[in-house]
């Protein structure tokens, strides 16, 4: 059986929220878990653990949603904030660093000579292709799509106007893209 989607304007989301109404929290969840997902996925390559987060996510934004207020910003503006560091709080954690450590190639003998295109664009080789980068190019990507700055948190970071930012992000994008075309990719 099927759940009906429920979407409500921000006013009565948030007041539905604050009055721990199980709807709020139902239509929340159809409404922004997409959004914070992809926010969370951009910070931890792990699908399994990003979902982990995306859920201690809604219980955070349940439990504080008192702390919310709407003349400092919108609603999934301030979601967006909770569910970036509680990943990168992920990443930093003693855990997670101790199983990233521990996780290898057991039980892998051999792997064999070629990969195919889908397999070698993993996100380390984003990862190492983005390292290769100019200065500039390469902390805006680094910024926006490994640690899940918008444009406008990687233009502050950076001092640099929003525009510029994303023309140096567009170049960026361009010059990655170039890396991986198929013919350079089954050539290496």
């Amino acid at each position: 059986m099927r759940t009906k989607k429920i979407k409500l304007p921000e006013p009565i989301l948030v007041r539905a929220l604050k009055e721990k109404d199980p709807i709020g929290i139902n239509a929340l969840y159809h409404m922004y878990s997409a959004s914070l997902f992809g926010v969370i996925s951009r910070i931890i390559d792990d699908t399994q653990l990003s979902e982990d987060v995306l859920q201690e996510t809604f219980i955070r934004i349940w439990q504080a949603i008192e702390q919310y207020d709407a003349q400092k910003g919108s609603l999934f503006t301030w979601m967006v904030n909770i569910a970036r560091n509680m990943a990168i709080d992920r990443l930093r954690s003693k855990t997670y660093r101790k199983d990233a450590r521990t996780t290898g190639l057991e039980g892998c003998d051999e792997f064999p000579d070629r990969f195919d295109l889908y397999e070698r664009l993993d996100s380390r080789s984003v990862k190492s292709a983005a390292g290769r980068l100019p200065g500039k190019e390469f902390s805006v990507v680094e910024l926006i799509y490994f640690k899940g700055y918008t444009h406008q948190e990687a233009a502050a970071a950076l001092q640099m106007p929003l525009g510029s930012v994303k023309t140096v992000l567009s170049r960026a994008i361009r010059r990655l893209r170039e890396y991986y075309q198929p013919s350079m990719l089954l050539a290496s």
